[in-house]
């Protein structure tokens, strides 16, 4: 019973890992390949919306 469940375990983390990395992948290959013109629309959207904004945590020097 014990091997069952070690067996399940170990299979689920490689079935969660090997999608989890899968998608990353194809998403990176899908901004690449058919990005075009706009690929980096979100973060400068992103980096526009954030100017002047004060740093939060951190050491203060």
């Amino acid at each position: 019973m014990i091997g069952y469940f070690s067996d399940l375990i170990l299979v689920s983390l490689l079935v969660i890992g090997l999608t989890a990395f899968l998608g990353v992948l194809t998403n990176g290959l899908g901004e690449r390949f058919f990005g075009g013109k706009k690929k980096s629309e979100f973060v400068d959207q992103s980096a526009k919306v954030q100017t002047g904004w004060n740093n939060v945590g951190g050491k203060r020097k």
